[in-house]
């Protein structure tokens, strides 16, 4: 059996409930079914029992920066939180630094400090919650930063859905804004995540023209995933793509569960769910 690893798990516990840095509401929940029982949270005791449900040996846990921090709908975990999981379950857990363009250098720096101290292996960030597109000028020190670090970028792609009930932020990421990033920064690692809804075709053009451009499969179910994508993963873009989740969005059970149902070929399989992120985040295994 192929011990998966999940490259997008976002902390969702009742930690985070009571301190309200999560940055969705109850009509988020509604519109991603999530099961009454899981909208308190879910302990991370309790999550390890999900991972070990479903054959996953490692999640990427994010330390999410959403949004400009002096706006009050702004949701950032802080990097010491994840850092003591991680640190708690060195071999479940490797942590990701959230990035928000809007904090400038200081976020620069700040990313610096969570890979060379906290051992974190990549960034995250989401442009909606920004306001700024992947190729804005604002995150440049960010990518300047990660290909000094070198360690990869991943950043949700495609549109988004509507967390907060009284904001509606804008679909600035299509996937295409990577084409002069990746120009830009070649030896950066670039992840579009969330698989581009509802440009998925747009994602994989992007990842067979870059060589550094990559797709992480997360936030949708694998049933309705687009055959295109299927038939990427299966055939030329088989060292391209990335499992993950965007956990609590995906039950790991699930997605792993639907994945086997639809069928990958042997040769891609191992390269979807563990080969491929061991090497682009050089992961232990």
């Amino acid at each position: 059996m192929v011990k998966a690893i999940d490259i997008v798990c976002n902390l969702f516990t009742p930690v985070e409930f009571e301190e309200g840095s999560l940055g969705f509401d109850e009509r988020f929940m509604e519109q991603i079914n999530m099961p009454a029982d899981m909208r308190g949270g879910v302990t991370i005791e309790r999550y390890i029992e999900k991972m070990d449900a479903a054959g996953v040996e490692r999640s990427l846990l994010l330390a999410c920066r959403a949004g400009d921090p002096r706006m009050k709908w702004s949701a950032h975990i802080p990097y010491e939180r994840v850092a003591e999981i991680c640190a708690k379950y060195p071999d479940r857990f490797s942590g990701v630094a959230g990035i928000e363009p809007n904090m400038g250098m200081q976020g620069v720096r700040d990313l610096e400090h969570a890979v060379k101290e906290y051992g974190f292996v990549g960034a995250h960030w989401y442009p909606h919650w920004s306001r700024i597109a992947p190729d804005a000028a604002q995150v440049y020190p960010y990518y300047a930063k990660c290909c000094e670090l070198d360690v990869p970028v991943m950043m949700q792609v495609g549109q988004n859905l509507v967390y907060q009930s009284d904001i509606r932020l804008p679909s600035v990421a299509r996937p295409i804004t990577l084409d002069q990033v990746a120009i830009d920064f070649p030896e950066l690692k670039l992840i579009g995540i969330h698989i581009g809804v509802p440009w998925t075709g747009e994602m994989i053009a992007m990842a067979w023209k870059h060589p550094n451009i990559y797709i992480g499969v997360d936030a949708y179910a694998p049933k309705y995933w687009p055959e295109e994508l299927w038939h990427y993963l299966n055939t030329y873009g088989k060292h391209k793509v990335l499992f993950g989740t965007d956990w609590p969005v995906i039950d790991p059970e699930r997605g792993i569960r639907e994945i086997n149902e639809h069928g990958v070929r042997p040769e891609a399989y191992p390269l979807l769910m563990r080969e491929n992120a061991l090497k682009l985040f050089k992961l232990p295994g």
